[in-house]
């Protein structure tokens, strides 16, 4: 259909555009960022929107108040026109900061003083550092480098679409790299970190700033959103079937945190139905579920073309009128896109839409672009105006980005502890494969130019003086690979070093994997030059989503394993600091590793729960009853660690089981159980408890280490999760040295699980909260 070409090829742009991004054009003269309410125009001062002393709301509704229909209207999609008569500039709703501020949107351009923004490394690849604070400061620089750029006055826009907090379901999604993983409490503790600092607040979420932002974030796509575009079935016309249990405990619980923990001023609804109602027209989910349920204050925005396809597409409306009045009517706020200043007029004519409808949409975007400070006056003389094109790709925010790589990097073999290699001047090293001599391939999808552009060859060539390279296939596809030649290479030097894996062409948005394996011949190719190679190889996937590499992991000639994700542009040289031992590596994979034999299973099939009678294995470690080529949290060290229970503060916890919460006499064996809704706040908060783990470095080397604790149910009910990740924390160890972790929990939260309704429930029973292979009991009873 015409529209659905329209948006595949809007996805493609966006897949692409780190490429044209590293083409910009020559810089333009520098431009004021634009504002409203000028003091300098006497008409300004007689707007009560214009007076920053007034209630931001008092000052919306002036404003909305003073609008005419039309003008209205025109501000409902994504590229607001200007409003000349009263002062208004035009807006650009679209912006995007994933990983780093991008120019992939259409709010931000690198054609001025400032011609690139620092490219953290792909949100997948930071997940595995599992270090909140890491999060928070990649968002507080990415949150300055936006107002930043704004205020050079190259960017229409202070509204960021990120991050992307869906599940990683799948592991064939083209979009997983794009996310903190496949665990709903670490993507939550992510996108909370990530939006207090993008908005500006404190790391402990303190509201220092009140209603003022920094900059603007949007958590996406809600939901249920994990399948682009694969055997033929697309994210626009996909219903994903969800079960309440699934929807309560594994798709919406990271959407909660961002908006009541995070106060995300921004979200956006996807393109999916489910359960039959495409999310933008859903009235529960965007109006009952996040604005009352969970207090959103802010904006809601459709996914680009998404209210179109309501129509064009799915089928779901009538008209174009009525795809209108749907999403208007459900509490979405604006069009990416054009629909709404299309059809609205003849919507409101035709009285499927009231001018009342409008206003409420109209009042959370005018808000929200107050709170930005942008009807304040001149921006350079509010909160963040002294922010200027010097903090963009400043020393502090390279360091941090290398930072994030070093600690995101996943050590997955390392047999006979064949890393670190020593650095030698007689040493020889041989950079091998398609992904050795690309800068671009570092960065994922929806990254803008980097303020440095260095290739891993680059990086291992500055460790190493002889440095042979031999790119061994064309492109990841590898369907002609040069084995003889690269032989020849390997043969040569004393250690070799293979870098292969997946780049975007098979794996981004508007495409997932249909197999697991790496592609072409790259395995082949692997095998025959570690065969040849003097020594065990050292083999670097980049890719974001996991791949079936048993062969790699078995094979006595491959001696270590890295995973760097799509690492950012520091990439190359947290690799090389990694490979030669100036960094310890400490990354734990966010997302299980699953065999090629997990294919078999629909990617349509979004249950989360094994079904052992069909054979359907379920999804994630939380369920998944599998085998696995490397589980959720695995990653070594150069040293070991080991890990000891040294107090928890509460062992047993009482229920205090009404008889309404009985089990039926038909099953009653099942354990009893009661609704966190009926314990109360004051049970909950009484209830916290503190866990304090030991961990001890038994190397001689530094380590950074994320400790990773766990609760396992003794007795699990059916649909209990296996287990669950409750908490985490990120160490700095000396070798030899010894320190405490301190892990607060609340029962309400991390001992409970959704029943069949969706319903949270806590069981009776013991549990084990597990770190590494220790275990301590706790009890909970009736």
């Amino acid at each position: 259909m015409r529209n659905h070409r329209r948006v595949q090829s809007l996805s493609l742009l966006i897949a692409f555009v780190s490429v044209a991004a590293l083409l910009s054009p020559p810089a333009a003269s520098a431009q004021p960022p634009p504002f409203s309410c000028d003091p300098s125009s006497p008409s300004a001062k007689s707007f009560p929107f214009c007076e920053a002393s007034l209630p931001i709301s008092q000052r919306a509704q002036d404003l909305v108040s003073r609008l005419t229909l039309d003008e209205k209207i025109s501000q409902l999609v994504s590229s607001a026109p200007a409003i000349p008569r009263l002062g208004i500039p035009a807006y650009e709703w679209w912006s995007e900061s994933l990983h780093g501020v991008s120019n992939s949107g259409r709010g931000v351009r690198f054609n001025g003083t400032t011609q690139s923004a620092t490219s953290f490394p792909q949100v997948i690849l930071t997940a595995a550092s599992f270090d909140v604070d890491l999060w928070y400061r990649i968002g507080q620089a990415i949150g300055t480098e936006a107002r930043a750029v704004y205020n050079s006055g190259q960017a229409t826009g202070m509204t960021f679409w990120a991050p992307n907090i869906n599940i990683f379901r799948d592991p064939r999604w083209g979009r997983g790299q794009e996310t903190p993983g496949e665990d709903p409490v670490a993507t939550g503790n992510y996108a909370v970190a990530y939006v207090r600092g993008v908005q500006g607040d404190d790391f402990q979420g303190g509201g220092k700033l009140r209603e003022n932002l920094q900059a603007s974030a949007c958590c996406k796509h809600l939901t249920a959103y994990d399948l682009d575009n694969w055997k033929g079935v697309n994210r626009f016309v996909f219903d994903a079937r969800v079960m309440a249990q699934d929807m309560a405990d594994t798709f919406q619980p990271p959407f909660q945190r961002c908006i009541q923990d995070g106060k995300a001023s921004g979200i956006m609804c996807s393109y999916n139905h489910v359960n039959g109602i495409p999310n933008c027209p859903d009235y529960n989910l965007l109006s009952n579920t996040a604005r009352r349920q969970w207090s959103f204050h802010g904006y809601i925005t459709s996914d680009c073309d998404a209210v179109a396809i309501i129509y064009e597409s799915q089928g779901y409306a009538k008209t174009p009128e009525d795809a209108v009045a749907d999403v208007l009517k459900a509490g979405m706020d604006v069009n990416c896109g054009t629909y709404l200043q299309n059809h609205t007029k003849s919507a409101v004519e035709q009285t499927k839409v009231t001018v009342s409808e409008i206003d409420r949409a109209l009042h959370n975007l005018f808000s929200v672009r107050m709170r930005l400070g942008l009807f304040n006056g001149d921006p350079k003389k509010q909160p963040f105006g002294n922010i200027g094109p010097d903090q963009v790709c400043s020393q502090k925010h390279q360091d941090l980005a290398l930072e994030a790589a070093r600690s995101g990097i996943v050590l997955l073999k390392n047999k006979e502890k064949r890393l670190p290699l020593r650095r030698s001047k007689s040493t020889s090293v041989a950079v091998i494969g398609p992904n050795a001599n690309n800068a671009w391939k570092l960065l994922g999808n929806y990254a803008g130019p980097p303020c440095k552009s260095v290739t891993l060859l680059q990086a291992l060539q500055s460790y190493v003086k002889d440095t042979r390279y031999q790119p061994g296939c064309d492109d990841v596809v590898c369907s002609s690979p040069s084995i003889a030649q690269a032989v020849e290479v390997a043969k040569a030097a004393d250690h070799v070093v293979l870098i292969m894996g997946l780049d975007q062409t098979q794996e981004r948005e508007d495409f997932d994997r249909v197999d697991l394996v790496l592609p072409g011949r790259q395995q082949e190719f692997i095998t025959t030059v570690a065969q040849a190679a003097k020594k065990p190889v050292i083999l670097v996937l980049l890719c974001g989503g996991p791949v079936d590499i048993r062969f790699a992991r078995d094979d006595q000639n491959i001696g270590s394993i890295l995973w760097v994700g799509y690492p950012g542009e520091a990439g190359g040289m947290a690799l090389s600091e990694i490979i030669f031992g100036e960094h310890n590596p400490g990354g734990r994979l966010p997302v299980t590793w699953y065999p090629q034999e997990f294919t078999r299973v629909p990617m349509t099939d979004m249950r989360m729960r094994p079904e052992p009678s069909t054979g359907y294995p379920g999804r994630t470690y939380r369920f998944y009853k599998g085998q696995s080529v490397y589980e959720y949290g695995y990653g070594l060290s150069y040293t070991e660690h080991s890990y000891k229970f040294t107090s928890v503060t509460k062992e047993l916890f009482y229920l205090n089981l009404s008889p309404k919460s009985q089990p039926d006499e038909a099953s009653d064996a099942s354990p009893r159980y009661r609704p966190v809704s009926d314990l109360g706040a004051e049970f909950c908060k009484k209830s916290k408890f503190e866990v304090r783990v030991e961990v001890k470095n038994h190397g001689d080397m530094a380590s950074k280490h994320p400790v990773l604790l766990f609760v396992r149910h003794a007795k699990p009910s059916s649909g209990s999760p296996m287990k669950q990740l409750v908490a985490f924390q990120s160490v700095e160890l000396k070798g030899g040295k010894t320190t405490e972790v301190q892990l607060a929990l609340n029962p309400c939260d991390h001992l409970s699980r959704a029943d069949a309704n969706g319903v949270m429930i806590i069981e009776e029973g013991w549990r084990f909260l597990e770190v590494g292979d220790q275990e301590y009991p706790i009890t909970v009873m009736a």
